[in-house]
């Protein structure tokens, strides 16, 4: 395996006639520099559009087609260049382009947000859901597609594998769902969106950044950098991406308990209202308050609550609060007329 690998670094190393050509992918500069930023933010603000319009309308082809369209990778990957090869002028270009243009994303979001005022559900929406738990699990996804989007911009042969690597790696929708959650105030969603941009942006600098490493990009570039600037730029980059880290383990870990209480509490009440002419509609769990909500619905004499209680004690090994509710059933009939 080792020289597998070994074999695919060394089949795929940086020449130095192949820098001008990748650096002219990521770095705009000159003339080309006006026709490339409205090419961005028109780019960009269209993307956000979709993105909200499908998010709203909880549409996951949508929201896919939106990060297809979205071009914030391509600033994120110049920074991880820059910060490769030691270019502190186009690091602080590509950076302020990245800020700009998430504070655009997130406005826009706000904006449809008021727009849609009172009408957003949150709690319901699973393009908002997905987006506001970030867990574990996206940080290796992250970084992964951030290696994959550095390999492929390096390489003329594989660019068409870039669009899948948009989709993997979900940039503009997070921002949407930070200015939609801003706008109705769901201060603590819009924390956990932001925080899954965060976690992504960091995951192409690094993984990006570490793969034109091996591919011996700054080699290439016959850039030799001196002082420390570089190293301190990925040691912070990295810090940061293990700090980020620490509450995602925590939400995965939070969420993976979370969905397991709601199974062994749903597999209970299934149970309960077994032969009863009553349904299961709902069952809701909280992890940190050790409570479970539990919606039914029927005709007649429910089931004894505290029978329910106790099977769910019992399937999920603790005691916790159970809240029950009963949605009464009234069911009517036409009849037909006799001619």
């Amino acid at each position: 395996m080792a020289n597998f690998w070994e074999k695919i670094l060394r089949d795929n190393r940086f020449q130095a006639a192949d820098v001008p050509n990748f650096t002219n992918k990521l770095f705009f500069e000159g003339p080309r520099q006006r026709a490339y930023l409205e090419r961005f933010f028109t780019l960009l603000i269209l993307a956000a559009i979709i993105a909200t319009a499908g998010i709203l309308a909880d549409s996951t082809a949508t929201v896919i087609g939106a990060m297809i369209v979205a071009p914030l990778m391509t600033p994120i990957m110049a920074l991880a260049t820059a910060l490769v090869m030691g270019n502190a002028p186009r690091a602080l270009k590509s950076m302020l382009l990245v800020m700009l243009g998430v504070t655009t994303v997130i406005l826009l979001g706000w904006l449809f947000g008021l727009s849609y005022q009172g009408i957003i559900q949150f709690d319901e929406n699973s393009q908002i859901l997905g987006r506001t738990t970030p867990k574990f699990i996206d940080l290796i996804a992250a970084l992964a597609a951030g290696a994959a989007g550095a390999f492929c911009l390096s390489r003329e042969d594989i660019a068409d594998s870039l669009p899948g690597v948009a989709i993997s790696i979900s940039l503009v929708p997070p921002l949407c769902v930070v200015g939609l959650c801003l706008s109705g105030g769901q201060w603590e969603a819009a924390a956990g969106a932001l925080l899954l941009f965060v976690t992504n942006f960091l995951s192409i600098l690094l993984a990006g950044g570490g793969v034109l490493v091996l591919l011996g990009l700054n080699s290439a570039a016959l850039n030799r950098v001196r002082g420390t600037g570089r190293r301190n730029a990925y040691a912070l980059v990295i810090i940061t991406t293990l700090i980020v880290a620490v509450p995602l383990v925590l939400t995965g870990r939070q969420l993976t308990g979370q969905i397991l209480l709601e199974r062994q509490t749903r597999t209970a009440a299934l149970a309960w209202t077994e032969d009863t002419g009553y349904r299961v509609r709902l069952v809701r769990t909280t992890v940190n308050n050790n409570q479970v909500e539990i919606t039914i619905s029927g005709q007649g004499e429910p089931p004894l609550f505290e029978d329910l209680v106790t099977a769910v004690h019992e399937a999920v090994g603790q005691p916790v609060d159970v809240y029950l509710e009963i949605v009464p059933v009234q069911g009517f009939t036409t009849v037909r007329a006799t001619p």
